[in-house]
């Protein structure tokens, strides 16, 4: 027996939209999702660029917005990370929280896990001083002096936030000179505006020094070596992400980055299985272009289902 229509990997955007569309069409569907649904969304401070919400909305409040929508239409949230998943034949298997699943149509939208910098300290502290989300531990840090890690929209985004809690920011950047910033241009803007926060240009950071709890950083000057130790309480790291696709080896192809490789409609090399949002190997990872490949992928997984009945 199969016990659902489709079944959808993930929570994020991609998946909550995709849930909206195939429990408008009347399809049998559930999601997997180990944590609450949201993704990086739920963890974001302020969204400014998604149509709908002139004067900006919470992460948190957009994706439980969506969230539910889609429970209004009968999709099926169900908290449990997926194992391993069996794609060869029509009736694809997934096997998550001790239990087995079986579904006409799959949908991946499992998204994706922060980078770690990989130097000493990072790991002791993660947790203890060492954050890969602002808005989560921003407020922990109120009147602390912290150092983020990054030089993308995201790490300016952070930064900013953070700005309201600590008493200084440093903003390290491994760029060497403000044209190479990949931070959209308001976002660079409103940094440069911010008194609390100092961006520092061409350096990384080497190591993260403390006892019980942070005491320093060594920062490193890129062109000449030069490092030097500044006393902080915190280090906000935001350096890209990794595709959350460990569960997948061998079931769908990957780009040499390990992300999802799809066609127009969002299909994998797996026939019947989809993949959508920041999991799938595309250029814009949006929140906007997540919720537009939900679509396509919900529409095609629907037409194919309607084709078995």
């Amino acid at each position: 027996m199969t016990d659902y229509d489709i079944l959808i990997l993930g929570g994020g955007p991609a998946g909550l939209t995709a849930g909206i569309y195939a429990g408008r069409a009347m399809m049998n569907v559930a999601m997997l999702e180990k944590f609450v649904p949201g993704g990086q969304v739920g963890q974001t401070d302020w969204v400014e660029n998604y149509p709908g919400f002139d004067e900006g909305i919470s992460g948190f409040d957009l994706v439980q917005k969506m969230e539910k929508q889609a429970k209004r239409f009968g999709l099926n949230i169900i908290n449990s990370e997926v194992k391993d998943v069996d794609f060869t034949g029509p009736d694809k298997t997934v096997h998550a929280g001790g239990k087995e699943y079986h579904a006409k149509a799959v949908i991946i939208t499992t998204g994706t896990e922060p980078r770690l910098l990989g130097i000493p300290g990072e790991k002791e502290f993660k947790g203890k001083g060492v954050s890969y989300c602002g808005t989560c531990d921003a407020p922990f840090f109120k009147e602390k002096d912290v150092v983020v890690v990054g030089g993308g929209s995201t790490s300016f985004q952070e930064a900013l936030y953070i700005a309201k809690f600590a008493r200084s920011v440093k903003l390290l950047s491994r760029r060497e000179t403000m044209k190479e910033l990949k931070a959209e241009k308001i976002l660079i803007d409103r940094v440069l505006n911010e008194p609390k926060i100092e961006l520092i240009m061409h350096h990384r950071l080497t190591a993260i020094n403390g006892d019980s709890k942070i005491s320093s950083v060594v920062m490193e000057y890129i062109k000449t070596g030069e490092k030097k130790e500044e006393q902080v309480d915190g280090v906000f790291i935001f350096i890209g992400y990794l595709p959350n696709t460990q569960f997948l080896q061998g079931a769908v192809d990957f780009d040499d980055s390990g992300y999802i490789k799809t066609d127009e409609n969002m299909e994998t090399s797996a026939k019947g299985v989809y993949a959508a949002g920041d999991v799938r190997a595309k250029n814009i990872k949006q929140i906007t272009t997540s919720v537009g490949e939900g679509t396509v992928a919900a529409e095609h997984a629907i037409k194919l289902v309607e084709s078995m009945d």
